[in-house]
């Protein structure tokens, strides 16, 4: 489980900048302003270090519940 122990934004904000930062190409600062629609005052430098220490560990954890597709696979002749 992810701890945000410590922090001064709710869960759901950070995750949802994060998931934002990583799925879209906006910069900081551009994500700093979507945020401030969205009524959350934030610092792009606060976005950085959030990107920085979470997207690692969501990325981790999504690794580990993603399961293998087959374990055996067959080429067809018109790849080789």
């Amino acid at each position: 489980m992810l701890d945000f122990k410590g922090s001064h934004y709710p869960k759901d904000v950070i995750l949802y900048a994060v998931f934002f930062y990583v799925r879209f190409a906006v910069s900081y600062r551009d994500l700093e302003e979507i945020m401030a629609e969205r009524a959350v005052a934030v610092d792009h430098a606060t976005l950085n270090r959030w990107v920085v220490k979470y997207s690692p560990l969501i990325a981790r954890r999504a690794h580990r519940r993603k399961s293998a597709t087959s374990r055996s696979w067959r080429m067809d002749e018109t790849y080789i």
